[in-house]
């Protein structure tokens, strides 16, 4: 309590993409969780706050503030009066670095400001850089950390989460029913060890983490993966929880120009196609997050991180698989 004997006024915690993936986890983390709901009301930015997804976040207990990121008028009246800032961009909306990196660096000016205590910033690895040049092309890993160099270099008290690889993007693409049986299927060796992170689910129990161990991870990167998982044992595990369905099934590694061309089929542009390809270069190469050991990470989790196995067994797509 205070000492005029009122409650203490919450700390207000800005959330960039509210209704994505990363966004809406930490709303819904920061919100279900008596002790962080307790510190923080949280103002979730999204461009339509009439739209369903956004008024899920409403009865939650969030206040839905629309902002444009590419106006710094728009961002100032978003984090005005905020504590924290959650920041997230998405490279994939105009598939254009240039334009990400630009947004990051007006939150991170607009944040400097208003004096913004915290700053979380989705990031990621700069690959040219890990690569020593040789995988150039991953432009979405490249934006972030070009933002995260930013945000160090003018100082705002800030920590950088490093989202792992999406099992929800293995579902249907990766791991697909071919002929009758579910192989998984990636232009890596199948011993290559991929870092998978249940977004949706995890997303927001590593940001309220981090929010609520502020001065020991201030400046620090937080990786946010359960394990690293090699091809070998995706497949075994999704046997194991659907040994129906799994059954003759594989880890494969497929030629680089048939993955292209499969993402051709998707109709990708080939630059793009080369982007998504030294994305996968990059794990059995230099490592996703360079190597670096996901413990320390995981050591200021409250809540355990979603197993592969628990991921398919929750999956809707899968929910009929025996």
């Amino acid at each position: 309590m205070a000492s005029n004997g009122t409650t203490p006024a919450k700390k207000v915690l800005v959330v960039f993409g509210a209704t994505g993936k990363q966004g809406g986890s930490v709303v819904r983390s920061v919100l279900s969780d008596p002790r962080s709901a307790s510190m923080f009301s949280v103002r979730a930015i999204t461009r339509d706050p009439s739209k369903p997804s956004a008024q899920a976040l409403t009865k939650l207990g969030a206040e839905c503030v629309p902002a444009d990121v590419n106006d710094k008028d728009s961002l100032r009246a978003a984090m005005t009066g905020a504590y924290a800032v959650f920041a997230v961009t998405n490279f994939w909306e105009k598939l254009n670095a240039e334009l990400e990196v630009q947004q990051g660096k007006d939150i991170a000016d607009v944040a400097k400001e208003l004096g913004v205590q915290h700053l979380v910033w989705s990031s990621l690895l700069n690959v040219t850089k890990l690569s020593g040049g040789k995988l150039s092309k991953v432009a979405h890993f490249d934006s972030k950390a070009d933002v995260e160099e930013y945000i160090r270099k003018i100082g705002i008290p800030a920590t950088f989460f490093l989202p792992g690889f999406y099992m929800a993007n293995i579902p249907g693409q990766s791991l697909n029913n071919m002929q009758g049986a579910y192989n998984f299927a990636l232009p890596i060796p199948t011993n290559s060890p991929i870092p998978l992170f249940d977004t949706e689910a995890d997303t927001g129990k590593f940001v309220k983490a981090i929010l609520l161990n502020r001065e020991k991870v201030l400046g620090a990167r937080i990786y946010g993966a359960t394990d690293y998982y090699t091809p070998e044992e995706i497949i075994a595990d999704f046997q194991a929880v659907k040994p129906e369905a799994g059954k003759g099934g594989a880890a494969r590694q497929v030629p680089e120009e048939m993955f292209k061309k499969i993402l051709a089929g998707k109709g990708m542009p080939e630059p793009i196609q080369d982007e998504v390809l030294e994305n996968m270069l990059v794990m059995p190469q230099f490592g996703y997050y360079g190597g670096a050991d996901l413990k320390e990470s995981q050591s200021i989790l409250t809540e355990p991180p979603t197993t592969w196995k628990e991921f398919v067994a929750k999956t809707p797509v899968w929910a009929d698989l025996k």
